[in-house]
């Protein structure tokens, strides 16, 4: 009897945990809306996968995406409606900075807005909120796949534009806020980088 009642308590806090909200409190090393696990969240409901939605025909590449905005500041995104959202990873520098480059084991202090391809709605945004976040042990971080791989190689001061096919997001399951098979779209600013 003990031992299902700790299996109980256990398994209780691992569902309220689950269930936080990203403006509730979440693990310190996890950005706002990103999680790395979709795996191991409950079933996401029944919905339209997004894609059903997109356009079809050719994948967009980096240079349909407009973003406006420098270094540093709120970067407006506009995702194109005459392109399907690519299948294949999509980082791309749109500034270069001069300062060190991030390698795995890097912990890189970022700010970032993400927007989701089916509905071009902003889901998360570090500038909008004011504060950097710190991602550590890139590459091993907890975070979604795209930001592991897309992030190697940024150097501090570099504007990336990141685009995340759903199998390095957050999957068939979606996240709190981002449906099931979504595309992610990802400005992120290197504000700093501290070397492995």
């Amino acid at each position: 009897m003990r031992r299902l009642g700790k299996i109980i308590v256990v398994t209780a806090a691992a569902v309220a945990l689950g269930a936080c909200s990203p403006n509730n409190e979440e693990p310190s090393d996890l950005p706002p809306g990103t999680d790395p696990t979709p795996s191991q969240q409950a079933s996401a409901p029944a919905s339209t996968s997004p894609s059903s939605s997109q356009a079809q025909g050719p994948a967009c590449k980096a240079e349909d995406i407009e973003v406006s905005g420098g270094f540093g500041e709120d970067p407006e995104i506009t995702i194109p409606d005459d392109c399907a959202p690519p299948k294949e990873l999509i980082s791309e520098d749109l500034v270069t900075g001069d300062g060190p480059e991030a390698t795995e084991g890097s912990t890189v202090e970022v700010n970032y807005k993400l927007k989701s391809w089916s509905d071009g709605e902003v889901k998360d945004s570090s500038f909008e909120r004011g504060e950097t976040f710190p991602l550590e042990n890139l590459g091993q971080a907890r975070v979604i796949d795209g930001w592991n791989q897309g992030l190697i190689g940024i150097t501090e001061g570099s504007r990336r534009l990141l685009v995340v096919p759903p199998d390095l997001g957050y999957g068939e399951r979606g996240n709190q806020g981002i449906a099931p098979n979504e595309t992610l779209v990802f400005v992120v600013d290197a504000v700093k980088v501290t070397p492995a």
